[in-house]
């Protein structure tokens, strides 16, 4: 019979005048593997920082199974007071836990323990906080987003390990095939209260619709009731004084029903605006390859990017799925092979990180670009403020700035500017962050109609199953694969996912190496100075490109030399140095973009 490990009850927790709980109750057994979901700001953190001992709620209760063990891991890790992550990692320990626990997760999530934890990356934090959540083995685990930042041979050897783990757990994730894999109960946070479904997540979108289904149908009964009331309040009053007032108080509590009564929260509208048909040919790479030092990147890859094709790229962080998408787009030029892009194309860049978005700007001006008050998209004008209610925002947020925006709702903001703009290709970088699930489906159903070419970067498993009608796998020593379908075709066919073990060593050598300086420097905080080099190395870039076909006009003509020949040698000399400042800027935008891909959050 399964043991009752946590039980809270009737939980109320107001933030600013805001009830976020209202009620909500939720009991955890040791046999529990439950998965908690909810819209965006629904309040799944808070409850799960309750369960955690964390927040104080303001009435409820909670109760804990004495002596169980509980570990909660956060979605922001706080190294504050550690020299190194070995020492953060074992801070987590009971009295009785196995110290060696600390190293063996470490090891086997590609850390030592003698990193300095103010130096890690997004990813690097995340494997430490996870290593100190897993290693004391407790009786119950708090997990919120443990997959963020993570890479597929992470979210992988993750999902195995928690399968393997005896404790019981609470988790929050995104990541729709996490959630099937592990879960055998759910708890829906839903407008304050918490629904329990004794099943896993993957029969949780069935038994949701069905719950608003009937919660509709009761609100129609209740509408009936309140009209037929109202009509006898018109016409059927009687004499009967005791009677009277015995009506009039249902009507009165009828009506209070309604009003009091909350609807779910509408669903996004996602439509991308489309622009002209592209030519058929997109893009054709021929034994493309491009290198940073001794590191191969890409080797000798061909591909073929048809009008229509929806290409998944896939592969551990570092690999250079960014510097890919730049080869492809024609952004930056191959070492050796070449490729050739269509006609027509008109790019739109989906980047789900936060650095496009300028915490002081207006959410209207970001929609608008600051110009005007309307966007067009697909030749109607929309009002912006009607565009923002597309996304879930409200009419008086469109004249707020955009740092005081959650996650998830930087996330819509970022949709709503990109899709404004009219494309025929979309680049979409990670774009399933900070996405509840419903706005996923919504994303995955409007790229399913989308008439254009989508180049598609993400360590969703189940949005590339949903989205990709082929996967570029990532093999090693800069060798990709292209694999017909999406990730579980690929899977199919390949017999196996990303290979952790593989990549954890190939990086370990990377690191070692004093042939790439970028490792070296993943050590540190990404610098304006960089950060400014490259946003502004492209614009170089292209115009070093023009002067060169202008500098190759003009040394085409044979009869040059003869007739000028300082200009002759003027025009050589610049030639030889614009060759080599290109080739400089190339090498140095690589090197920025390498080491951006390393260390930003995802």
């Amino acid at each position: 019979m399964a043991n009752l490990l946590l039980n809270l009850q009737n939980i109320h927790l107001t933030y600013g005048g805001k009830p976020v709980l209202e009620g909500a109750e939720l009991m955890l057994h040791n046999d529990d593997r439950m998965c908690l979901v909810g819209r965006n700001g629904s309040g799944k953190s808070t409850l799960l920082k309750i369960a955690a001992g964390l927040v104080e709620m303001d009435n409820g209760t909670r109760w804990m199974q004495p002596s169980t063990t509980i570990r909660y891991l956060p979605q922001e890790p706080d190294f504050t007071g550690y020299s190194t992550v070995l020492d953060y990692v074992e801070a987590g320990l009971g009295p009785t836990d196995n110290p060696y626990r600390c190293r063996h997760y470490l090891n086997e999530l590609g850390l030592t323990g003698d990193e300095n934890p103010a130096n890690l990356s997004g990813g690097e934090s995340r494997r430490a906080a996870i290593a100190r959540t897993l290693a004391p083995e407790p009786d119950i685990l708090l997990l919120d987003e443990p997959t963020n930042h993570l890479d597929l041979p992470a979210i992988e050897w993750l999902e195995a390990e928690l399968k393997s783990l005896r404790s019981a757990f609470i988790l929050i994730s995104h990541d729709r095939r996490f959630l099937e894999a592990l879960s055998n109960r759910t708890i829906w946070l839903d407008r304050g209260s918490a629904k329990r479904m004794n099943r896993g997540f993957a029969h949780f979108e069935e038994w949701r619709d069905q719950v608003l289904e009937e919660e509709e149908i009761e609100q129609h009964k209740l509408a009936a009731r309140i009209a037929t009331e109202e009509h006898w309040m018109r016409y059927g009053v009687t004499a009967r004084r005791k009677r009277n007032v015995r009506r009039v108080g249902l009507l009165s509590t009828l009506r209070g029903e309604r009003r009091e009564y909350v609807g779910s929260q509408g669903n996004v509208k996602l439509s991308a605006s489309t622009g002209d048909l592209s030519g058929k040919l997109v893009a054709e790479a021929k034994k493309m390859s491009k290198s940073f030092g001794e590191r191969e990147i890409v080797k000798d890859l061909d591909l073929l990017l048809l009008r229509g094709d929806r290409l998944g790229i896939v592969g551990p962080n570092g690999a250079g799925k960014t510097t890919l998408i730049k080869l492809i787009t024609g952004l930056l030029a191959p070492d050796s092979g070449t490729i050739k892009l269509g006609t027509n194309l008109q790019i739109v860049a989906l980047d789900q990180s936060r650095a496009s978005l300028d915490p002081k700007m207006l959410l209207a001006d970001v929609i608008t670009g600051g110009r005007g008050q309307s966007v067009t998209i697909n030749g109607e004008t929309k009002h912006v403020v009607g565009y923002m209610r597309d996304f879930l925002f409200k009419p008086e947020q469109a004249r707020t700035p955009v740092s005081v925006l959650s996650g998830g709702e930087r996330a819509r903001l970022i949709l709503a500017r990109e899709l404004a703009k009219p494309s025929n290709f979309l680049i979409l970088d990670e774009p399933t962050n900070d996405l509840d699930l419903e706005t996923l489906d919504l994303l995955q159903e409007m790229l399913a109609d989308y008439k254009g070419t989508i180049l598609l970067v993400s360590h969703d498993r189940d949005f590339l199953d949903r989205v990709a009608t082929s996967v570029l796998m990532y093999e090693g020593d800069g060798k990709w694969q292209e694999y017909a379908g999406g990730y579980t075709d690929m899977l199919a066919q390949r017999g196996a996912g990303v290979d952790a073990r593989k990549i954890k060593e190939e990086l370990r050598e990377r690191s070692e190496s004093i042939a790439t300086p970028i490792v070296l420097q993943a050590k540190r905080k990404f610098s304006f100075k960089e950060k400014y080099a490259l946003d502004n190395l492209p614009v170089k870039i292209e115009a070093l490109k023009t002067e060169l076909a202008k500098l190759e006009v003009i040394l085409a003509d044979s009869t040059l030399f003869t007739r000028d020949p300082k200009q002759f040698e003027k025009t050589s000399t610049r030639h030889a140095v614009a060759a080599n400042e290109l080739s400089s800027a190339e090498e140095q935008w690589l090197e920025l973009e390498m080491l951006r891909e390393e260390l930003e959050t995802r």
